[in-house]
C-alpha cells in the first residue's frame, strides 16, 4: 500500500487498526473509522481481511443463525420511507391479523431445525398495546417450551413496565433498530424520534435482555453519518448489528433510490466489524440484491450471524444454500450469547 499515510510504528492505516484491535485489544477512535471510510476502492479487500481477523480474535469463528417471522404485517401507523408495511403508503404490502400460536410454533420449529439458536418474532406496529402484551405474554413461553429455542421480539418502541414484562417471560433478546445516524434520521421518518428509539435500546439492557440493535445503509446518508451511527451504537452498546441494505420497496418514498454498490457494501461491513469488534454483526435485509456473488467475501469481512430465508416482506436465500456457504467456508453453526 505504497503512497499511503503511516502511523508512528510505520504501518498503514489498515494494518494500525488490526494491530490496535487484534495485539492492543483497544478501540478505534472515530477518526480512525472515518480515515479507513476514506481508502480508496483498490483497499477494501485488505480492509475486509482485518476485520475477519478481528472477528476471529474477537468472536471466534462460529456463525449463529436466526430466523425471523412476520407474526403482524402490515397497517403500521410510522412513516418510515424505507418500509412497505407503513399504512401511509400505497404499497403491496396489505395489512394482516396476527399469526395464529400453531403458525408461530410451525415456523420456530423450521428453524430451529436448521440449527438456529434463535428465533425471532416480528410486529408491524409503533408500540404494544396491551392486547399485544398480553398475547407476548403467552405467546413467548409456548414457544420456548414447545420448540426449545430462544425468543426474540421486535415490537416497536417500549415502555418501561413492557420492556420489563417482557424480560420477565423470557423474551432473550429484543430487537429495535437506530437504523441511522441520528442527524440523518428526520429524513426517513417524522411519527417518532431518534430519541424515542434511543429510549427504547436503554430500556432493553437495562431490563436485562439482549439488545438487537441494527442499522439500514443506503438511504442517502453521507459517509460522515454512517462514522456517526457507529459512535451512537457503541453508546447503546448492543450485543448484535444487523447490517441491512436497502432494497427499494414500490410505494415509498425510498423506492428509486439506487441500491448499495457491491464493494461498498463489503467496505462498511468492515468498517462495522472494526468499530464494534465483539459484537455478533448479523447479515440482514438486502444482502441478495446487494451482494449478488459476493456475499461470500461478506462472511469474510466481519459478518458472524445471518438471518437465514426470507425476511419480512421480501424474498431471502434458501436457509441451504446459507448453510453450503458456511460449510464451504469452514465456519460451524452455533449460539453467540451474552444472556442465557
Amino acid at each position: 500500500m505504497s503512497g499511503v499515510a503511516t502511523d508512528r510504528h510505520g504501518d498503514d492505516p489498515i494494518s494500525a487498526a488490526r494491530r490496535a484491535l487484534v495485539d492492543e485489544r483497544r478501540q478505534l477512535t472515530l477518526d480512525e473509522l472515518a480515515a479507513l471510510a476514506a481508502l480508496p476502492d483498490e483497499d477494501v479487500p485488505a480492509l475486509a481481511e482485518a476485520a475477519h481477523a478481528v472477528r476471529v480474535a474477537w468472536c471466534g469463528d462460529t456463525v449463529e443463525i436466526e430466523g425471523i417471522l412476520s407474526a403482524k404485517t402490515g397497517g403500521c401507523p410510522e412513516d418510515c420511507h424505507f418500509c412497505s408495511q407503513s399504512s401511509r403508503f400505497e404499497t403491496p404490502v396489505k395489512a394482516l391479523p396476527l399469526l395464529s400460536d400453531d403458525e408461530v410454533l410451525r415456523a420456530a420449529r423450521e428453524t430451529a431445525e436448521l440449527g438456529a439458536s434463535e428465533f425471532c418474532i416480528v410486529y408491524a406496529v409503533r408500540g404494544p398495546d396491551e392486547r399485544l402484551m398480553a398475547h407476548l405474554e403467552r405467546l413467548v413461553p409456548l414457544v420456548r417450551r414447545e420448540v426449545g429455542i430462544n425468543v426474540a421480539v421486535s415490537a416497536g418502541i417500549l415502555t418501561e413496565d413492557q420492556a420489563a414484562r417482557l424480560r420477565g417471560v423470557g423474551v432473550h433478546r429484543y430487537n429495535h433498530n437506530l437504523e441511522t445516524a441520528r442527524s440523518f434520521f428526520g429524513r426517513v421518518v417524522t411519527t417518532h424520534t431518534w430519541e424515542e428509539r434511543f429510549e427504547t435500546c436503554r430500556l432493553v439492557r437495562e431490563h436485562g435482555m439482549e439488545l438487537c440493535c441494527g442499522v439500514l445503509l443506503g438511504m442517502g446518508e453521507t459517509d460522515e453519518q454512517r462514522i456517526e451511527l457507529l459512535g451512537q451504537l457503541r453508546e447503546v452498546d448492543p450485543a448484535e448489528v444487523p447490517v441491512n441494505f436497502l432494497d427499494p420497496r414500490p410505494g415509498t418514498p425510498l423506492a428509486d433510490r439506487p441500491l448499495v454498490a457491491a464493494m461498498e457494501a463489503i467496505r462498511w461491513i468492515a468498517l462495522f466489524r472494526l468499530a464494534l469488534p465483539g459484537v455478533i454483526l448479523r447479515y440482514a435485509g438486502g444482502r441478495e440484491v446487494t451482494l449478488g456473488d459476493l456475499q461470500e467475501m461478506g462472511m469474510t469481512a466481519g459478518i458472524n450471524a445471518l438471518i437465514t430465508g426470507n425476511y419480512l416482506t421480501t424474498l431471502g436465500r434458501s436457509p441451504q444454500e446459507d448453510i453450503v456457504m458456511l460449510k464451504g467456508l469452514k465456519m460451524p453453526i452455533g449460539t453467540l450469547s451474552k444472556v442465557i
